[in-house]
């Protein structure tokens, strides 16, 4: 694998485990509207920063980590409401606020280095 690819992003790599997780917790969840919309999230948070890094600029990869992030705050939102209709545990949706909210954080950091990398 070629060394300048969106595979070796830790926060992609990060995001991947984050979309396993939540695919995992409600693989059996019935509700399938709520199911499909956290999968949806989480799934989108990997897939923005690989098309982001595979766009032909800096901007459009900054825009695109942007979307991640706030799909890492989808996520946490809906982890509030799911323990609450019974969707999960809670100590599950625990544990996935704070990793969604590290990852977030992660991406916000990538973010900065890369405008001030580029400016």
């Amino acid at each position: 694998m070629n060394d300048d690819t969106f595979e070796n992003l830790e926060v992609w790599k990060e995001a991947i485990e984050l979309a396993v997780r939540v695919y995992h917790l409600f693989q059996m969840c019935k509700d399938f509207e709520f199911r499909g919309q956290i999968q949806s999230a989480a799934m989108s948070i990997s897939n923005n920063i690989a098309e982001g890094y595979e766009r032909s600029s800096n901007a459009e990869f900054i825009r695109f980590l942007d979307i991640a992030r706030g799909s890492c705050g989808e996520v946490r939102s809906q982890t509030y409401v799911a323990p609450r209709i019974g969707h999960l545990r809670e100590v599950d949706a625990r544990a996935l606020r704070v990793d969604a909210k590290r990852l977030s954080k992660r991406i916000a950091y990538l973010i900065e280095v890369r405008r001030r990398d580029f400016s």
